[in-house]
């Protein structure tokens, strides 16, 4: 697969493709990538990318004919392109799925107020946006999405340690620990030394539910929408609601409790108990 990025600033994502993971993926040839300089393509004296809004309003915006003339250089027109802005989709775990799936991806990243309407109008095919806030660097928000999305390509990363992440079946990963199996008077939770799989995959589940429950709950509910949250899942949940292990913390058990019945009112709701 390979990543093209038009920028301002080169050396932003150059440095994360040189990197860790990545960099391994690009020497086995599993990654492509190509980082266009979009100061190259002003062909006034002083490099000039950015202007004045028409309208009136603070800040500037990029210029529309170096940024086409990037994109015409990388023949965007054939390939998949995609605009990081605060005002895009949600970028999501299922977004990045089905984007590793793709060839070849292009991202603009955008400065300043960002980029002219005709430039996304002409050539781009998606905008997705990182989060609700606003940055004012693109480089960044477009290589949150690209570490996403390259390390589900096969061969960058182990099948299995994909299996059992974050919102795989809408639900966030479980903890995990590591030697020494005592740390600062802390011991590590006998059912993982114990060496019963069966046992370890249930308190793997439980606790992923009760992460779950505290942090996202709206997770439960979409993963019970897509029939992805099993009867012994379900289960769990109402155990979880009753007899919460937060250290007999009464406010995180009401908190908890709170969760289920809202819960339990959605699914009432839509159709789903």
């Amino acid at each position: 697969m390979k990543f093209t990025v038009l920028t301002l600033f080169p050396s932003i994502p150059q440095a994360f493709f040189e990197s860790s993971i990545m960099a391994k993926a690009v020497e086995k040839g599993i990654i492509a990538y190509d980082l266009v300089n979009i100061r190259d393509f002003a062909y006034d004296r002083h490099k000039t990318c950015d202007d004045t809004t028409y309208g009136g309003g603070a800040g500037q915006l990029m210029l529309p004919e170096p940024l086409g003339r990037a994109l015409d250089s990388v023949e965007a027109f054939k390939k998949y392109v995609i605009y990081v802005t605060p005002s895009g989709r949600p970028f999501t775990q299922k977004k990045a799925k089905t984007l590793s799936c793709k060839d070849e991806l292009i991202f603009i990243c955008g400065r300043y107020e960002g980029i002219d309407q005709r430039i996304i109008d002409m050539y781009v095919d998606e905008e997705l946006s990182i989060g609700d806030y606003v940055m004012s660097s693109g480089e960044l928000a477009a290589t949150v999405i690209i570490d996403s999305v390259y390390r589900l390509i096969d061969g960058v990363i182990n099948s299995e340690s994909l299996t059992e992440e974050s919102f795989n079946n809408n639900l966030l990963e479980y903890p995990q620990y590591t030697k020494p199996s005592v740390y600062k008077g802390l011991e590590v939770p006998s059912v993982l030394t114990g060496g019963n799989h069966e046992e370890i995959r249930k308190w793997r589940l439980r606790k992923s539910l009760q992460k779950t429950l505290m942090n996202r709950p709206d997770l439960i509910t979409q993963a019970r929408l897509a029939g992805t949250l099993s009867e012994e899942a379900e289960k769990m949940i109402e155990v979880l609601a009753e007899h919460s292990d937060f250290k007999n913390d009464r406010k995180q058990r009401k908190q908890l409790r709170s969760i289920q019945e809202r819960l339990k009112r959605k699914g009432d709701k839509d159709g789903f108990n």
